[in-house]
């Protein structure tokens, strides 16, 4: 199996290189010609997985997205605001069926949509999956034991996938839930950005325990509205993911939570990152999709606010903290 992946971000630097070590050709894209040269130059992605050397063999870097899709498989580790962009890219180069996995751990903020909804509607796929779970690139990428789950419809195409990907450090699950995983890891984000707040503000072990056990009764929720399995939120994709992304140090959407915690503005944290925080996105859609269901949500709702309308997060607190009394299993 030829695989491509799109994005030479710290993920998709990540994925290439496990698959490329376990004998498989991998085509690795970057949409920048210079970069793309550097990579393939040095061997190493220095600006989004620096330290970690990829193999000689079996990985390839170009620029050219036509080059790239030529694969049978092509693995997606673009930002999810920038899937709908590359799908239409894609499909103007009018590639045949082909297997599409999404990497990406968000929605749509358009349509509001999962980006397997997208890749659907953008090509004529043979099979369209995600792969999710708490996997940092920076562990997977140094070969730390890793277990994620692969979600799709066509479970006979999902076994081969997951044999295929899997490597004794990397092990694959599969699951036919895949609009529950895409769920699951668009919600965690928000949850992680809610815990790094938390830190930020100073406050210790209680309340990030307890911000995520309340995340997970909220993300669970959420999927209840979408006819999800209940199961797949307490999975790899849900509570593995959530409890990784509020507590690592490589988490992206805590790091930013810390900062605004500390007192810094949203637009600052953003101007200075390199990498993308998916849950700043997330954020904005799961609190409209929450509202338009009418689904109770009070962590996403005071990360919303404090986000998109300025609020105070140590208000935001007393606020939580305040609410009227309810059973745990409400």
């Amino acid at each position: 199996m030829s695989i491509s992946v799109i994005g030479a971000g710290g993920w998709g630097t990540a994925f290439s290189r496990l698959q490329a070590r376990s004998g498989r050709d991998v085509t690795l894209w970057a949409r920048q010609p210079r970069v793309a040269e550097a990579i393939d130059k040095k061997r190493e992605n220095v600006d989004y997985l620096p330290g970690i050397k990829l193999p000689h063999k079996h990985l390839r870097v170009t620029s050219s997205l036509s080059e790239a899709i030529a694969a049978e498989t092509i693995v997606l580790a673009v930002p999810s605001f920038a899937m709908r962009g590359m799908m239409e890219q894609i499909a103007a180069l009018g590639s045949e069926k082909k297997v599409y996995v999404n990497l990406a751990k968000g929605l749509d903020r358009d349509s509001h949509q999962t980006m397997s909804e997208i890749i659907t509607e953008a090509v004529d796929a043979r099979g369209v999956f995600t792969l999710s779970g708490p996997s940092h690139a920076e562990e997977v990428g140094r070969d730390i034991p890793t277990a994620v789950v692969l979600a799709g419809r066509d479970q006979s195409l999902g076994r081969e996938l997951q044999t295929a990907f899997s490597t004794p450090r990397f092990r694959v699950y599969s699951s036919g839930d895949i609009h529950g995983v895409e769920l699951c890891a668009a919600v965690k984000n928000i949850i992680a950005i809610a815990t790094g707040m938390s830190d930020g503000l100073g406050f210790g072990d209680n309340t990030r325990a307890a911000l995520i056990t309340r995340g997970l009764a909220e993300m669970v929720r959420f999927g209840r509205a979408y006819a999800t399995s209940e199961r797949t939120f307490f999975g790899l994709a849900g509570l593995g993911d959530l409890v990784a992304t509020c507590t690592s140090k490589h988490s992206r959407n805590r790091f930013v939570g810390s900062r605004i915690g500390k007192g810094e503005s949203i637009s600052q944290i953003m101007a200075d990152m390199k990498m993308v925080a998916e849950g700043v996105y997330a954020t904005e859609i799961v609190y409209l999709l929450a509202q338009e269901k009418k689904i109770e949500m009070p962590i996403t709702e005071a990360v919303y606010r404090i986000l998109y309308r300025g609020a105070d997060p140590r208000e935001m607190v007393d606020e939580m903290m305040t609410r009227p009394p309810k059973d745990e299993e409400a």
